[in-house]
């Protein structure tokens, strides 16, 4: 479950700096060699993205969510009304605290899109707000970052040298993923493997959040033991301009299941991996999923489950809610308005019906069709009537999923031979040690997987 709402996510290429707001191109090269008037013209164009980005920016700075809105393209202007925008820039501010400044603004271009990078100071954090434009101009998606990048230093359960990397497609036809499989080079033969499940929203085949990676590290780290790691860009990461336009509807299968059964079928004709030992990791989401995977593949080796969700979306969402607004102290009239809100679309979201099933209405980010489908599956009645082994893995200090959640999994499985549990009292959602309260901040500071977790995650492969 990730710590900013993600609008759209496009690659992106920095290539200039400037101050917001952004100024005019000099004209003192009028008379130069064309190849310099070009470069003028261009950095023309560049300040005049630049200065859309931080005008979007202000708008939302005021709160003026209409004004912002006009200018969305038509797909924009669906996926995020107005009220849509007013949700995610009051949980933005919720969990960075509020607006105070505009710090920069760098422009660049990616895959025909012109890209404003507006650098914000919050109160309690500094944020990139992405802006990405169309050739008329008008805002084709934007979205939340860390003003830091990932931590260079390589997870202390990794060693570069015990293993390699290389590309693998995962699915085909219309929904093929780019995935990395890593690879021990010790194996000596053929080795297990672990297919990784992302958690909730769009993500990156390393589940990026913040300034952190933990699906990298826990390829680096599991391949660094002799276990081979299969991670790939998740299909609403990959191709998100399907699943934001209008109507469409779809549900958990083809967001995350299909993607994750074919990732294991295909591990098991793959040269070097042992096809009896493949097993199947989830996060989040991924994780309150995981047993629905292993039950459409029995032949899979395990499942192993971290922070994985055992009420539903809407007693989480609600709870999650009321967590972040408390930690401003007391709650503002904006923080109460805002909770009104999203208890009134979990009561909504709470009443679907089959007859739901085709509504164009959106609530949280997804069709009814997807919580429908969620609330048709129970995931612990589930998972008690597997064969697989299960590794189910808690961090004492995660807001997200709560140790509510995995007292929830040892409720249903505790006296079943096949589940093990692990709960680590430092760790936060994404598995990575800290002190005190966990915060959406906390997730800017850059860090690794915490090393145990990696371990009792081999050497529980390793007994299997």
């Amino acid at each position: 479950m990730k710590a900013y709402s993600l609008i759209i996510s496009l690659p992106l290429a920095l290539v200039v700096t400037a101050n917001c707001p952004a100024q005019p191109a000099s004209q003192d090269n009028a008379n130069l060699p064309g190849n310099i008037q070009i470069q003028s013209a261009r950095q023309v164009a560049r300040d005049a993205v630049a200065s859309a980005g931080c005008r979007f920016v202000e708008l939302l700075a005021k709160r003026d969510f209409a004004g912002a809105v006009t200018q969305f393209d038509t797909a924009m202007k669906t996926a995020s009304p107005e009220s849509k925008l007013r949700e995610i820039w009051q949980v933005l501010q919720t969990q960075a605290g509020p607006f105070q400044k505009q710090l920069g603004v760098r422009t660049g271009n990616s895959a025909g899109y012109d890209v404003a990078l507006v650098s914000c100071q919050f109160e309690r954090t500094t944020l990139n707000v992405k802006v990405v434009f169309d050739t008329k101009r008008q805002i084709a998606g934007f979205f939340i970052l860390p003003s830091q990048g990932y931590v260079s230093q390589i997870p202390s359960c990794a060693m570069t040298n015990a293993f390699h990397e290389k590309d693998f497609t995962v699915g085909k036809n219309e929904w093929r993923l780019p995935g990395t499989l890593t690879v021990p080079n010790a194996a000596g033969g053929s080795c297990p493997a672990v297919v990784l499940v992302h958690g909730s929203g769009p993500e990156d085949r390393d589940e990026t959040d913040g300034a952190n990676k933990p699906f990298c590290d826990l390829a680096w780290g599991l391949a660094t033991k002799g276990i081979a790691v299969l991670r790939y860009e998740k299909r609403t990461e990959e191709y998100n301009a399907k699943f934001r336009v209008a109507g469409f509807q779809y549900t958990v299968q083809e967001e995350t299941i299909d993607d994750a059964l074919s990732a294991v079928a295909q591990l098991r004709s793959t040269e070097g991996i042992d096809s009896k030992r493949i097993f199947v990791l989830g996060h989040s989401l991924g994780g309150m999923l995981a047993p629905r995977i292993g039950q459409a593949d029995p032949q899979i080796a395990g499942l192993i489950i971290l922070a994985g969700p055992t009420r539903s979306f809407e007693d989480i969402e609600v709870e999650q809610t009321q967590y972040l607004i408390s930690q401003n102290g007391k709650p503002s009239a904006e923080d109460e308005a805002y909770l009104s809100e999203v208890q009134a679309t979990v009561a909504k979201m709470r009443k679907l019906t089959a007859a739901d099933t085709s509504s164009p209405a959106i609530m949280f980010g997804a069709p009814a069709s997807y919580w429908l489908d969620l609330h048709q599956h129970d995931t612990l009645a589930i998972a008690k009537g597997l064969k697989q082994p299960m590794l189910i893995l808690q961090g004492e200090r995660d807001y997200q999923v709560t140790l509510v959640d995995f007292n929830g999994w040892k409720a249903a499985l505790g006296s079943q031979r096949k589940a093990t549990f692990k709960l680590y009292p430092q760790l936060n959602h994404l598995f990575i040690a800290g002190e005190g309260k966990s915060t959406p901040a906390e997730y800017d500071q850059p860090g690794h997987v915490a090393e145990p977790v990696v371990t009792d995650i081999a050497e529980w492969i390793q007994s299997h």
